[in-house]
């Protein structure tokens, strides 16, 4: 480590405390300070470059300093950097909310702006919530399914299946419960699960006012995927039960997995669609809730403060992030991003063909531009996550594992030899292992 990088090292242990991240390993396992990014890769300042196989935790779709992207925000900002949302509104603001209702599925027509996808998961729970309140109904349990994560303040943490998390604040969250998940990718484990939520259902409908879920893939749950056919029943099932659906859709939209929202390969519209990370193309903080109208108008009415739904952000809308959305999108209408997107899973698939021969891996599995390779045969405290880290970072790619899981989330803009070396250096690192 040179000196520049050594005494920003130093200078950031001094005083920040980092996230998902125990401060201890540090100690031993050095911290990697960023010069810039350009485009797939991040540069230190020993001028290293390292692969960024997963988009800076999922955010990024077209690079870093995306020419396009950089110099929307440029133009934002020298014509308003912020505004309130409550009382006034801004273009950005406006194109953006238009763009959304056309883009998502039908039915979805009323945004609301929030600053990140935790935030964002708060916001369609309170608002399912405050619903049916607003109806005469009082529903006070949620529903999520088995290995689900959707964001750790205090009502995205309820709502998610992290043992660890519900064990050290259980006094602090607000009531769940949870359906199983399907097993697998196939159809036959996905009307296995919908037996078991039909049971529940037929238990608790009435006591339950929104079911959450991560469509097709569920990120932080070791990128644990199944069918679509088991979103399109749920949807049916809550339906008849006046049961919201929820459509965490924060990793998954906007691509990553084939389509542009994951909802779309179960045919359905969800109650809510909550979209954050890849929306401004991993440049800034911001969130959307999409809705329906149904839901909007149980809100709409004379002076009620019993009735209006309660919730906002000092930055909702702000100019610059929606400025960074609406040129991301733009990006989408300039090429056949999805398309090209399908080619390079495609040829990421064939890649990881070597990887079902080593007595390590479990097993390999993909949705879109998501791929997840499960090792087994160890035991937690060997941490092997963090030796394909480490080994990643020697050889110029950044894979950031999930326990055991081995996963591949590039930006979009990835070449096959980038690919290539992507999946070289972790079945490398896997055979070390």
């Amino acid at each position: 480590m040179n000196h520049n990088n050594a005494q920003i090292v130093t200078e950031d242990l001094k005083n920040i405390w980092h996230p998902c991240t125990q401060m201890k390993d540090h100690e031993t396992l050095p911290l990697i300070p960023i010069k810039e990014g350009r485009g797939i890769y991040l540069i230190d300042f020993e001028n290293n470059a390292y692969i960024d196989a997963v988009s800076s935790w999922w955010v990024n779709l077209f690079g870093h300093v995306n020419p396009h992207i950089s110099s929307k925000i440029k133009e934002q900002l020298d014509t308003l950097e912020h505004v309130l949302l409550a009382g006034f509104t801004h273009k950005p603001a406006v194109n953006l909310a238009e763009k959304l209702v056309n883009l998502t599925p039908k039915g979805l027509e009323k945004v609301f702006f929030a600053d990140n996808g935790s935030s964002a998961v708060e916001v369609a729970l309170k608002m399912s919530f405050h619903y049916h309140r607003n109806l005469g109904e009082h529903r006070p349990l949620f529903l999520s399914l088995s290995n689900s994560y959707h964001g750790e303040t205090l009502g995205a943490l309820s709502v998610g299946d992290v043992q660890l998390y519900k064990d050290t604040y259980a006094p602090l969250l607000i009531a769940c419960i949870q359906t199983p998940v399907p097993k697998d990718q196939t159809k036959e484990c996905a009307k296995e699960a919908i037996v078991e939520l039909k049971k529940l259902l037929e238990e608790r409908g009435s006591e339950i006012s929104a079911f959450i879920i991560e469509p097709l893939v569920q990120g932080a749950g070791s990128m644990h995927m199944y069918h679509p056919d088991y979103i399109t029943e749920a949807k049916s099932m809550c339906k008849s039960y006046g049961i919201h659906l929820i459509a965490d859709e924060i990793m998954t939209g906007f691509g990553r997995t084939g389509t542009m929202f994951a909802c779309e390969q179960a045919n359905i519209t969800p109650d809510f669609m909550t979209l954050s990370k890849g929306l401004t193309g991993g440049y800034l903080p911001l969130a959307v809730v999409m809705t329906t109208n149904e839901i909007y108008n149980a809100f709409y009415c004379d002076y009620n403060e019993y009735k209006a739904f309660l919730h906002s952000h000092s930055y909702t809308g702000n100019p610059l992030a929606c400025s960074a959305a609406l040129a991301t999108l733009e990006l989408f209408e300039a090429s056949d991003v999805l398309g090209e997107n399908k080619k390079k899973s495609a040829y990421i698939l064939e890649k990881l063909e070597k990887f079902k021969t080593l007595p390590n891996v479990k097993e390999v599995r993909q949705t879109g531009m998501i791929s997840a390779i499960e090792l087994q045969g160890y035991e937690a405290k060997e941490r092997i996550g963090l030796k394909v880290y480490q080994y990643g970072l020697n050889h110029g790619v950044l894979l950031r594992p999930l326990g055991h899981i081995v996963y591949f989330m590039p930006p979009y803009i990835i070449t096959y030899e980038e690919i290539d070396k992507m999946i070289d250096t972790a079945y490398n690192a896997i055979i070390l292992l």
